[in-house]
């Protein structure tokens, strides 16, 4: 059923329980397509759905306010798991005009067969006058694709934020204080960590036009609705757009006969001290999700991986690799594993890190063989080194630039 916002507002999305894996980003907890209706004396639908979603969207749109009455269709975004339904959409509101910006209608021809001659073309500052109630628009291209806006609604004083401030979440409460809001901005964390940690300039700028508007409430295309919480989620996004970094040292590692894994465990027994979170990863437990959260606001990711076939484990250099493409940045970095003829495991593993520009701290620290236990005394004193990195860090880490 629609479920009201506001009194002119309602949100008509979907709920997909069921979803997994969206790009490699490991969604355990489902996720939501957002719509929301906004009502004049014109009718506007923000934003549609996934595909396969389109007939509960059309169902609940035409409960709320009818098909046909719906006045305009607003793509603040047109990746496919909001565009996804429009085909459908449009042809079910025969008197919709679509709005867009230049790039969606781009976008949206690429992946449809839609005659878009008749499409409505914004950009920052133009408002759609619905009669009663308006719609401004923002553009923040690369937040996270060139098409991307924001719609802002000063009568009601509603952002509809887009992927901005989303979170990968299947719930039955809409709202943030309807649900366990600390799941809410763990999520909102994974979110922004694995979708959007790449586009942090350009979500800084973003901030600094939003501050400029009142906002009672943010209406995301994913996950809950913020209304009692926006000032925490606009707090967090601060800090995420710097990659901001704690006291906070997460090793992450793959290991053959258990030589690197115990470098790894060493490491993390020498950090380990009051005012510093250490946080120890076997890649073979966990997940590139996981690991792109801790690394998001980490101070030091230390990485090690033994030589196999003269290289790193493919497991780390799949991390790496996802990680390089996020791009978190003012962060300290350290290559670490053993091997047997060639040190090249965690000499290519201290590659992939200055690659990716992180601040190296030293020389791959690496074990022919077994570590004896006066070389894991070393790796106990290394480690300790990184807790003081870290504080240090953190103690700076107001001056970070996104």
């Amino acid at each position: 059923m629609p479920v009201k916002i506001t009194e002119n507002v309602n949100w008509v999305g979907v709920i997909d329980w069921n979803i997994r894996d969206f790009h490699g980003y490991r969604t355990d907890r489902g996720s939501t397509y957002n719509s929301y209706l906004l009502r004049g004396e014109k009718i506007a639908l923000i934003d549609a759905v996934k595909a396969p979603f389109a007939d509960d969207l059309l169902g609940k749109v035409d409960r709320a306010v009818g098909l046909t009455n719906v006045d305009y269709v607003v793509s603040n975004h047109a990746e496919p798991d909001h565009s996804g339904s429009l085909p459908r959409v449009l042809e079910a509101c025969p008197q919709a005009t679509l709005v867009c910006d230049k790039k969606g209608v781009d976008i949206i021809g690429g992946y449809y067969d839609l005659d878009l001659s008749a499409a409505q073309v914004v950009g920052t500052g133009d408002t759609l006058d619905l009669g009663g109630r308006s719609l401004s628009f923002l553009e923040v291209p690369m937040v996270h694709w060139p098409d991307s806006m924001v719609s802002y609604c000063p009568e009601e004083k509603i952002l509809f934020s887009s992927d901005s401030f989303g979170q990968h979440y299947a719930s039955s409460y809409r709202f943030d204080d309807a649900g366990d809001v600390g799941t809410i901005l763990e999520e909102a964390k994974t979110y922004y960590a694995n979708i959007v940690m790449l586009y942090g300039k350009q979500i800084a700028k973003a901030l600094a036009a939003a501050a400029e508007l009142d906002i009672e409430m943010i209406c995301p295309a994913h996950g809950s609705i913020w209304r009692e919480h926006v000032a925490d989620i606009l707090a967090a996004y601060t800090d995420w757009v710097t990659c901001r970094p704690r006291a906070k040292v997460v090793i992450v590692y793959s290991s053959m006969w258990h030589s690197t894994e115990a470098m790894a465990r060493a490491l993390a027994h020498g950090a380990t001290r009051d005012g510093v979170t250490v946080k120890l990863f076997d890649i073979a437990a966990s997940s590139r999700t996981v690991l792109a959260t801790e690394t998001l606001d980490t101070a030091v990711l230390a990485v090690g991986s033994p030589t196999l076939n003269k290289t790193l484990m493919p497991d780390i250099a799949g991390l790496l690799t996802y990680l390089k493409g996020l791009a978190p940045r003012n962060k300290l970095g350290m290559a670490f594993g053993s091997y047997g003829w060639a040190p090249n495991g965690p000499n290519d593993v201290n590659a992939y890190l200055a690659d990716m520009k992180l601040d190296i701290l030293r020389e791959p620290l690496t074990c022919n063989w077994r570590p004896t236990q006066e070389f894991l005394a070393e790796c106990r004193e290394v480690g300790a080194s990184l807790a003081d990195a870290a504080l240090k860090a953190e103690a700076n880490s107001e001056a970070y630039q996104p």
